[in-house]
């Protein structure tokens, strides 16, 4: 099958990205611009995004995981160590993860080393979640083959049985990562594909700022 799809096209009108106006920290310009999309409305997870690790068959792999929380130390997700992406972070800990918002026409990617966060602070999330999710934690290896779906439904049937009217633990195999950036990239659309790019690097304690051309 050929499928011509050079008939899609779309202007970038809605934003600019001009130096007069960006923050000397790219955590700000990223909180201003999160706030920017949930405020547009559009999106229906802002913060869901885009994290690329390296495989431990060489390949590079990119999927869908939700940011949690960021500050100047980082950005966090949550997932299953021995899961692949786990098993991948934990042989080379550099990834990139990126953001897309078709509502402002906007992209942010990020490369960075990631961490695990502390016990104490997975646990905290862990015993926040809906008890489905915690029970879903226990009842899926991750990335493992399963036979099938029923498995699966057998296995959280058994768990939802086994804590009933109990509190759940989180499991050693669960928890947090922090991405600690080292290098940003804010993208705006713009008309005749004339867009803004501005990078961000890490130099020593402060943060190098560069225009690309688009």
């Amino acid at each position: 099958m050929n499928r011509d799809l050079t008939a899609y096209r779309k202007s970038y009108d809605k934003k600019a990205l001009e130096e007069s106006e960006l923050p000397e920290s790219p955590v700000q310009l990223f909180s201003s611009w999160f706030k920017e999309v949930e405020e547009a409305g559009g999106v229906e997870e802002a913060n869901a995004m885009t994290l690329t690790t390296f495989g431990l068959d060489g390949f590079p792999k990119a999927r869908i995981v939700l940011l949690k929380q960021f500050d100047n130390d980082g950005f966090v997700f949550y997932t299953n160590y021995q899961s692949e992406k786990g098993k991948a972070i934990a042989n080379d800990n550099k990834v990139c993860i990126s953001f897309f918002w078709p509502n402002l026409e906007r992209q942010v990617i990020i490369k960075g080393e990631v961490d695990k966060i502390s016990e104490e602070g997975s646990n905290d999330y862990f015993q926040s979640r809906p008890r489905g999710s915690q029970l879903g934690a226990w009842a899926s290896d991750q990335s493992h083959v399963v036979e099938s779906r029923e498995i699966l439904e057998e296995k959280l049937a058994s768990l939802e049985k086994k804590y009933q009217d109990k509190e759940i633990p989180k499991p050693d195999f669960w928890g947090g990562f922090c991405v600690k950036p080292i290098e940003f990239e804010f993208w705006q659309g713009r008309p005749n594909r004339l867009h803004d790019r501005i990078r961000y690097v890490a130099k020593k304690n402060t943060w190098k700022r560069e225009r690309l051309s688009p």
